[in-house]
């Protein structure tokens, strides 16, 4: 798929503020600090368009983007972060969980991980309830410009089996590096696939 336009759309505090069109929808999601933004701006070829932060957290609505004029690539606030309150937490979780469970066109939700890290609870309980509630999901591994080809392998093999311990099926996996572009061709490619299946 070739990304010719990519462009802001709306940001939305809950569900019902979203565009009101039935366009397909692509929601990004991850822990704080995973890489998301600079995983969108790679992904569309415009560094601009999700502000990438050294503060963790910085997303906190539900920011639509409109591509080629006939999908929607979502950026979902990140979950994890610790320095926020209590109610600021409930609320974020309420509008991520509101988003993904009420909204019909969400065809997929890709859950970012941080390919440095063993599987974080966190994570794997974010992964566990989309599966639970029958939600589309794939992994894309971020940063994977921060460790060697083999060393990549074998953090995504451990996940794999990880995974394994309660999944029968493995969803759809990625490696990507926002910095080098890998991945890109392979998610554009499976977001294309899916678009054309349900046109």
């Amino acid at each position: 798929m070739e990304i010719k336009q990519a462009e802001f759309s709306l940001s939305a505090p809950v569900v019902s503020m979203c565009p009101k069109d039935t366009k397909p929808e692509y929601a990004f999601i991850g822990r704080s600090n995973v890489g998301k933004s600079s995983l969108i701006n790679m992904l569309t070829n415009n560094r601009k368009l999700a502000k990438t932060s050294a503060t963790p957290g910085k997303t906190l609505l539900i920011n639509h983007f409109i591509i080629n004029k006939e999908w929607y690539l979502v950026d979902l606030p990140g979950y994890g972060y610790a320095k926020r309150s209590k109610k600021e937490i409930d609320r974020l979780d309420q509008m991520i969980r509101g988003y993904i469970l009420q909204r019909e066109q969400l065809l997929n939700v890709f859950v970012l991980v941080d390919i440095r890290l063993e599987p974080q609870k966190i994570d794997l309980e974010f992964i566990e309830w989309l599966g639970l509630s029958s939600v589309p999901f794939s992994i894309i591994f971020t940063k994977a410009d921060k460790l060697t080809p083999n060393k990549c392998n074998q953090a995504v093999d451990s996940y794999k089996k990880k995974l394994l311990e309660t999944w029968e099926e493995l969803p759809p996996i990625f490696v990507t590096s926002a910095e080098k572009k890998t991945g890109r061709d392979d998610v554009l490619n499976y977001i294309d696939e899916i678009n054309k299946s349900v046109k």
